[in-house]
């Protein structure tokens, strides 16, 4: 998992099977599986209302002349996001 921040800081965290991680209040994070196996992740809030706002749709709709110059990327990247969001596990 990785969870990052302003100004580009960014750490990296290496879970394995019963592992515990934290994620600090409203800093975006990011989970990818690295295994084998199938990854079983559970996410629970403090919150009674759940917001996801992914990255790619973050992206997708701030304005594309913004992004390209902080994170010095060509528009052709840019063009490809989807405006909408994708689920990580479909019908």
């Amino acid at each position: 998992m990785t969870i990052f921040a302003s100004s580009g800081r960014a750490q990296t965290f290496d879970y394995q099977a019963r592992d515990v991680g934290y994620v600090p209040r409203a800093m975006p994070h990011y989970v990818k599986n690295t295994g084998a196996t199938t990854l079983r992740f559970l996410e629970m809030f403090r919150s009674p209302r759940f917001q996801d706002v992914p990255l790619a749709q973050w992206l997708a709709f701030t304005p594309h002349e913004l992004v390209r110059a902080h994170l010095n990327t060509d528009e052709s990247v840019l063009a490809k996001i989807p405006p909408r969001k994708v689920p990580v596990v479909g019908p």
